[in-house]
């Protein structure tokens, strides 16, 4: 922007340089003077010289991923520090239209272009910059600096008036703000009382009428100002009361005064909530919902929208947030500018939210949006970096609905049906393509897309030729051995097709169907019962007889082979028992021997740590004594409690004499129950490790009073690798638990509270969420090398990263996988976009939103470990159905039918018997009534 004089471009880029010193003009200050100044030179030159370098850096990686927001903020920086005008403008340009930047971004913005504002045509771009730092978030700030610059163009055409009219913008905006309002309030008096000096005639002279007129109309925009402000509670309003007194000349009208109390007490309301936001932290969003909670039950629209906007500001990444503002406003003011103007800034802020999205599409469909608008902002949602499979598929069906209520079907023909029908085979392309290649899936198993515009065809457009095929896809794509596909089918065809199609659907699904086959079977005869002829009767019964045969076939094979199973386990279990029985009866025939103090066989559950050997076979290890390598028998995403899972293993083969010495001398410790609120349970230590009692004495001594460390030895004096610690007080337990994945002696040492899993089955301590967590990755394929730093270098280009967490095995040894938990939920969103499929030392890792599938636990009883018997419903085994290793934990007197099996008078079992090859029990049976109130309900 070219400039003459010193008010132009060279003279803001000079003050935005944050250069020190300056060039002496006389040339007499000794060669040291010299050789400072030189000094001095060069290390500028070096500096500069480094900013360019890092400017250059910072423009490549936005080149690469131009979703950094910490990189556009470094580049603003140092381009704001160079005095690199042009490019400075550029870059906040850039970041400006992909993020909403914050009051101090535009702040600075701002004041960097008034500065080099000289004409009027600068201004205007200035005035245009106003015009969009208000729209991103509700800020007096931003509002006052406004004001105050408009007026510096009042003696334009219209100043005067422009002036006043954004000031009214700006206290309609934030004039009920009740911490920061009465600024922009005393700053529109100020203004008014300025343009009250102007139009007052001089001292001593007589005014005309015409002035009389002018300085009474001023001075009523001035006492209207004041009696507006004193209506609305504001923090220390009652200086302003007092100063309204001191400057009219007439008494405060009644009125005024009644309303100044009524906001008076207003305020005292909403001080409680202005002062918790004053002492609470950041983001402060509890505080928030507090006050937006006490605003809606006053229902003041104005006062609750700018209750949303103040939260907003402090929580523009929160959702749920957007999501209730937005629904507020869509239901209860319903302003078209208002509203969309909120939904575009909901989902400019939260872009991976497709809930937000959703609601968008429907404003503009509501407000009546130009269809060219609305199906360019569902590009942009396509393009906005969803962080689940099913969010692509949630917004495809949200633009499908929008097409489809355009269209009049009333016509055979029209151009909104064919673009309907163009987007639904765009639809089902992109989730084939675009979706399943990002996610491994479609996110649609069920394809519920197809199913809709197969609906469409058929009962809107009388085309089921077309539905047809659709189907006959649907059922090509993995759902044709699920009985509520064919059921769902069969309801359409019998609503809108023939019966002809209905019988060959039927005969199809009882030949394909796995899942509920008596399901389809008994659609098919009540179907044949209605309209079939008696050689439709016997051709389905036939079927239906082959078919179950089958079935049953299949059914009875699996029931042996858990049978089988099954009885072998309880063998196994009787042979342990025996063989424990054998070892106690000889060992009380037999006087004990030195190294065999500590009965392992014990079965007395109030001994420390012996149920582990006394219950469960142990694992033993060939080798040394070390745990194993590999990670078979949990990973170290597990806690281990006082009777919780043991690995033990098997002991090393020369143990050292301290040790079997020392526990040929250890009395046996029974288990106080009252000290275990003061105990820990420490494990996964080394075998190997040498007076573990000493070490760990000195490890923990650190929390607080020890009073005891109690190793556990296995018969033979090996150290077992876990031990109690007891302390004298409660708090150095609880700190205790801190020490937890301590590295000791290579391996991670776990610490979790003393508690008897027997008598507390339900205890599990995991530290980690289970849950889904949007500001955190999951990272897979690693080279077992990677560390934490060199993933952090890899990770930082996309955010900024809070934590890393690299999982291992018990051995400590790394598994490939890692946690990365950014500042928030935009950051983990684009990291997914960018390093998925990223190689890492010759390996393609993988990286995904972290989302732990549910931890399953074993079940207490055979009713709760059952499956629901809703017909149509998939088994939850997972994609390959019921492993082999699912035993039925049923006994086999339970398993058998206590009723004979009944025949029907055509052949047909009635009752067949309930054996579970496909379930983990057969699915109820269903009366025809059933299933007539289930296909209505369809």
């Amino acid at each position: 922007m070219a400039a003459s004089g010193g008010g132009g471009a060279e003279a803001a880029a000079e003050e935005l340089r944050e250069a020190g010193g300056s060039e002496d003009e006389g040339g007499e200050g000794g060669g040291d003077e010299d050789a400072e100044e030189t000094s001095e030179e060069s290390s500028g030159e070096d500096e500069e010289k480094e900013n360019e370098a890092e400017i250059q850096r910072l423009e490549e990686q936005l080149s690469i991923n131009a979703f950094d927001y910490n990189c556009h903020l470094d580049l603003i920086k140092l381009l704001r520090q160079e005095g690199e005008l042009v490019k400075l403008r550029r870059a906040r340009q850039k970041m400006s239209e992909l993020f909403p930047l914050t009051e101090e971004i535009w702040l600075d913005w701002l004041k960097d272009e008034i500065r080099m504002a000289s004409d009027n045509s600068e201004r205007e771009k200035v005035y245009d910059l106003f015009e969009r730092a208000v729209k991103d978030y509700i800020c007096p700030e931003i509002w006052l600096e406004y004001a105050q610059y408009s007026i510096g163009g009042i003696g334009q055409e219209g100043g005067i008036e422009k002036v006043r009219s954004i000031f009214e913008r700006a206290l309609t905006a934030v004039g009920l703000h009740v911490t920061k309002g009465a600024a922009v309030w005393e700053a529109f008096r100020e203004f008014e009382n300025a343009i009250l000096e102007t139009v007052q005639p001089a001292a001593g002279s007589i005014p005309s009428p015409e002035q009389q007129q002018t300085v009474g109309a001023q001075l009523e925009k001035i006492h209207a100002l004041f009696r507006r402000q004193l209506g609305i509670p504001l923090l220390d309003m009652e200086a302003t009361y007092a100063e309204y007194e001191e400057w009219s000349e007439e008494p405060i009208p009644e009125a005024v005064v009644k309303n100044y109390k009524k906001a008076f007490q207003q305020l005292k309301k909403c001080k409680p909530y202005e002062e918790a936001l004053l002492v609470a932290e950041t983001p402060k969003l509890a505080e928030h919902q507090a006050y937006i909670d006490f605003e809606m039950k006053g229902g003041d629209p104005a006062r609750i929208q700018l209750t949303y906007e103040r939260a907003l500001a402090e929580n523009c990444l929160v959702p749920d947030l957007w999501a209730q503002y937005t629904q507020y406003l869509d239901r209860q003011l319903k302003v078209k500018g208002l509203v969309l103007s909120a939904h575009e800034r909901a989902v400019r802020n939260c872009p991976w939210t497709v809930k937000l999205w959703k609601q968008y599409l429907l404003a503009m469909e509501r407000h009546e949006v130009e269809h060219q608008l609305i199906s360019e902002n569902f590009e942009k949602a396509l393009n906005a970096g969803f962080i689940q499979a099913t969010d692509y598929v949630e917004i495809w069906q949200a633009y499908l609905d929008y097409l489809r209520r355009r269209v009049d079907f009333t016509q055979d023909s029209s151009k909104e049906l064919e673009e309907l029908r163009s987007a639904f085979a765009h639809a089902v392309e992109y989730l084939k393509q675009e979706v399943e290649e990002r996610f491994s899936e479609s996110g649609d198993p069920s394809c519920t897309i197809m199913q809709t515009w197969a609906r469409i065809e058929a009962r809107l457009c009388h085309n089921m030729q077309k539905a047809r095929e659709l189907w006959d896809s649907i059922m090509t794509k993995g759902n044709a051995k699920y009985a509520n596909m064919w059921l769902e089918y069969y309801s359409l065809e019998r609503a809108h097709g023939d019966t002809q199609h209905c019988r060959k659907a039927l005969h199809r699904a009882v030949q394909c169907t796995t899942d509920y086959p008596e399901h389809v079977c008994e659609v098919l005869l009540t179907l044949e019962r209605i309209e079939g002829t008696l050689e439709d009767w016997d051709a389905a019964v036939q079927k239906i007889e082959n078919r179950l045969a089958r079935v049953n076939e299949q059914r009875a094979k699996a029931a042996e082979k858990e049978a089988a199973l099954a009885k072998q386990e309880e063998e196994r279990a009787e042979q342990r028992k025996q063989t424990r029985a054998e070892k106690r009866a000889s060992k009380k025939s037999k006087k004990p021997k030195a190294g065999d103090k500590r009965k392992a066989d014990n079965d007395d559950d109030e001994e420390w740590g012996q149920e582990e050997e006394a219950d469960r076979p142990s694992k033993r290890q060939k080798g040394g004594g070390d745990m194993p390598d590999e990670d078979k028998v949990e990973d170290m995403e597990t806690e281990m409690g006082l009777f919780g899972r043991d690995g033990s293993t098997k002991a090393d083969p020369k143990p050292k004499e301290e040790a079997a010495s020392k526990w040929k001398e250890a009395p046996k410790i029974l288990h106080d129950r009252e000290k275990e609120n003061v105990t820990v349970f420490v494990s996964n230590l080394s075998y190997s490790m040498v007076e573990p009692d000493v070490k760990l004495q000195e490890l923990f001594e650190s929390c607080g009073e020890v009073v005891e460390v109690r190793p556990i030895f296995n018969n033979k004096g090996t150290f077992r690798g876990y031990c109690y610690v007891e302390f004298k007080e409660e708090k150095s337990a609880l700190q205790a638990l801190g020490l937890d994945r301590r590295i000791i002696e290579g391996r991670p040492m776990f610490v979790s509270p003393c508690v008897d899993k027997n008598k507390n089955p339900d205890f599990k301590v995991f530290r980690y969420s289970t849950a889904l967590e949007k500001h955190k990755l999951f990272i897979s394929g690693l080279p077992f090398s990677c560390t934490k730093e060199e993933l952090e270098e890899a990770c930082k280009a996309h955010g900024n990263v809070k934590e890393i967490r690299l999982v291992t095995n018990r051995a400590g040894k790394p598994k490939g996988l890692a946690y990365v938990e950014f500042e928030n939920e935009t950051q983990a969103s684009q990291a997914v976009l960018k390093m998925d499929g990223l190689t890492i030392k010759e390996h393609v890792i993988k990286v995904a939103i972290s989302n732990p599938p549910a931890r399953r636990f074993p079940e207490r009883s055979e009713a709760a470990g059952r499956t629901s018997q809703v017909p149509g419903l998939r088994q939850i085994y997972g994609a390959r159905g019921k492993g082999r290793t699912q035993l039925s934990m049923v006994p086999r007197a339970l398993q058998r039918q206590s009723n004979p099996t009944a025949k029907a008078a055509n052949g047909m079992a009635q009752n067949p018997p309930v054996t579970p090859p496909f379930s983990a029990e057969e699915p109820k049976k269903m009366s025809n009534a059933d299933f007539a109130r289930m296909l209505l309900n369809k």
